[in-house]
């Protein structure tokens, strides 16, 4: 016998198996684990690649929740940013010289694509092309 549970061993160590051991784990994760879930299944959904396995300079397309959204110069230039979570990591979205975006507020769900940069350890993505997703499902 060994001392790795069985779900371990079909490499399924972060999904329980089984009806009841999956409502178990939903009931008793937090409520910001269960939107992170939700996220990183809208993403796979939709064909996006998940921000965490974005990298330096690579094209992506990513799909998540705009978390934040505000005004901040960059150089004397307007530059609407937003903070784009899809459940794994965040992204920073930059358009520059704007002030604002109708449709860009949080809460909202986007699809973004474009050239990411690293900014001060933190992924960017700056002038994107983006979708906006329908509002919720509430």
């Amino acid at each position: 016998m060994s001392a790795v549970p069985r779900f371990e061993k079909a490499g399924k160590a972060d999904k329980p198996s089984g009806r009841f051991r999956r409502m178990l784990d939903r009931l008793s994760s937090s409520q910001e684990d269960l939107e992170s879930e939700e996220l990183q299944e809208d993403t796979h959904a939709s064909g996006c690649t998940r921000i965490s396995e974005c990298s330096d300079r690579q094209i992506v397309r990513v799909a998540g929740t705009l978390r934040t959204v505000t005004l901040r110069p960059r150089a004397g230039v307007p530059a609407l940013e937003a903070e784009l979570f899809d459940g794994t990591a965040p992204l920073d979205v930059v358009w520059l010289g704007r002030r604002s975006i109708v449709g860009i507020e949080p809460g909202r769900r986007i699809i973004a694509s474009g050239r990411v940069a690293m900014s001060h350890g933190r992924r960017v993505l700056f002038n994107p092309t983006y979708e906006l997703r329908p509002l919720g499902k509430e």
